[in-house]
């Protein structure tokens, strides 16, 4: 009797505990979880002009827009949650939260994980140019030589970029973006490589003295949003908000305010 009692007890203490932890971990909610809900819970990143701090500390660009537009068109509150770049699909498989919005590029590997709705948006790798340093130059053939200089920031794509593309030039390395424009504003390297928009911004700030010679991107990508796999229901939504909200023009504007022109300057520190 004993024994009895005391195995019950075991097993019920186990049972408890489990239904506590469990009670506690987020779980993976399906699109009619999500609506009922009230709430849209959406994953973002730092990274301008697509996420960033305005000046009272809010979070603004473009991805903070498509968050609040896709969770008013469900009819829910959107809630933002700011997370490092490589803790967004594991806070996403966690059941953190729903849907990642940040300008996120639709690859294979990351599609083994999540599920990409239709693209929005094309992003890629860019090229400005020192427009005096490189004035006798006709082409892209005249940036492949050993005594020209071309700035890329270490350990990015860009880099990767401009050494399987610009092999016999010089490449010379910056921590920050800041230092790398900087330096190409000065004339301390001929050409920069880095993720756009920021070789059309820089060219924007320097009329005349920077200069993006390319009308296509080294390096291209699309963008999506990005939800846990199994949920049919969300994608279809997601692949139908995204045909809707291109074809009425909403996300061409919303994308050619915050990655073509620098209007918004004025909102960030």
């Amino acid at each position: 009797m004993f024994i009895r009692l005391a195995t019950f007890t075991l097993l019920f203490s186990l049972l408890l505990t489990s239904f506590s932890v469990n009670a506690a971990q987020p779980s993976n909610r399906d699109f009619s979880k999500i609506i009922a809900s009230g709430e849209l819970r959406v994953g973002v990143s730092i990274f301008p002009p697509w996420v960033m701090r305005a000046k009272d500390g809010e979070l603004i660009g473009s991805e903070i827009d498509m968050a609040r537009r896709l969770a008013a068109d469900m009819g829910l509150r959107p809630e933002l949650g700011l997370y490092e770049w490589e803790q967004l699909i594991p806070a996403l498989e966690k059941g953190d939260i729903d849907v990642i919005v940040s300008g996120m590029g639709i690859k294979p590997s990351r599609a083994l994980r999540v599920n990409f709705s239709r693209p929005y948006g094309d992003a890629g790798i860019g090229l400005a140019t020192h427009s005096e340093k490189t004035a006798n130059f006709s082409g892209l053939d005249d940036l492949k030589r050993p005594s020209v200089n071309i700035g890329v920031m270490a350990e990015t794509v860009s880099e990767s970029v401009a050494k399987r593309m610009f092999s016999k030039a010089s490449l010379k390395q910056y921590s920050s973006l800041k230092e790398l424009e900087a330096a190409l504003v000065k004339g301390d390297i001929h050409a920069m490589i880095a993720a756009n928009p920021s070789p059309q911004f820089l060219a924007l700030k320097h009329p005349g003295k920077i200069d993006v010679p390319l009308q296509k991107p080294l390096l291209s990508f699309k963008e999506g949003l990005a939800i846990n796999k199994g949920d049919a229901d969300f994608l279809n939504f997601l692949d139908a908000w995204v045909v809707s909200r291109s074809a009425d023009g909403w996300i061409t504007s919303t994308r050619h305010y915050w990655l073509e022109t620098l209007e918004w300057q004025q909102q960030v520190p």
